[in-house]
């Protein structure tokens, strides 16, 4: 006899927008790429920015990168669901495919700061499940910036000093994840997101369920 499974595949649910947060180097990169890499419904959301590409990054993939005056037409015209200036460089979440893809029940991972999901929380709260990820230690944050070995020394010193300010709005976020140890804070977050995509009210298929479930004889 064929195990039985419960139909909550079928179930219609409207999509969840996934906030990952951290200073640089605490490591949401590094779990958001994993997230991705093992859970196929989750898509990234590819934000515009108008810093210049890394040499590993690629154009439509990491960011789509734009000029400053591309991004501020796309800024006053109401095309970006939030934006923030990071760090010297400008970044933005464009609005249709985000909009789009809520509707249609796809799950989106945002990798952003703290300017910009307090900004998603305003515009769209009951879609927003928000994570920071926090350094074990400031010391660790400082040996995971310089073995990475993608900035200057100067350039890491100024990401330090504004860790600080954004490890500060900690209190904004759904959910803390302490990322001492990658095989323990991966996890957590994976089943921050098993539960949410639980949550009733992110559910409306449901309703048809209980009362097809209701209709059913007992016997």
């Amino acid at each position: 006899m064929a195990e039985y499974q419960l139909p909550s595949a079928a179930i219609t649910r409207r999509g969840l927008m996934l906030v990952l947060s951290s200073p640089s180097g605490a490591g949401k990169s590094t779990i958001a790429r994993n997230l991705l890499e093992t859970d196929p419904g989750l898509s990234i959301s590819v934000s515009v920015t108008t810093r210049k590409r890394r040499g590993n990054e690629i154009e439509g993939v990491h960011y789509h990168f734009i000029s400053q005056r591309e991004f501020e037409r796309l800024r006053d015209s109401g095309a970006l669901l939030e934006w923030a200036q990071v760090h010297g460089n400008f970044y933005g979440t464009p609005r249709e495919p985000v909009e789009e893809a809520m509707a249609e029940g796809r799950d989106m991972l945002f990798d952003i700061d703290w300017q910009g999901a307090q900004q998603l929380q305003e515009n769209m709260r009951a879609d927003v499940v928000s994570v920071f990820i926090l350094p074990p230690t400031m010391a660790e944050l400082r040996s995971r910036l310089h073995r990475r070995a993608e900035d200057a020394e100067d350039v890491i010193a100024t990401r330090l000093t504004n860790a600080r300010d954004e490890i500060g709005h900690w209190r904004e976020y759904d959910y803390v994840v302490i990322n001492d140890d990658l095989d323990r804070a991966f996890p957590a977050v994976q089943a921050i997101v098993k539960a949410e995509r639980l949550r009733r009210d992110r559910r409306p298929g449901l309703f048809d369920f209980v009362q097809e479930l209701l209709g059913q004889d007992a016997q």
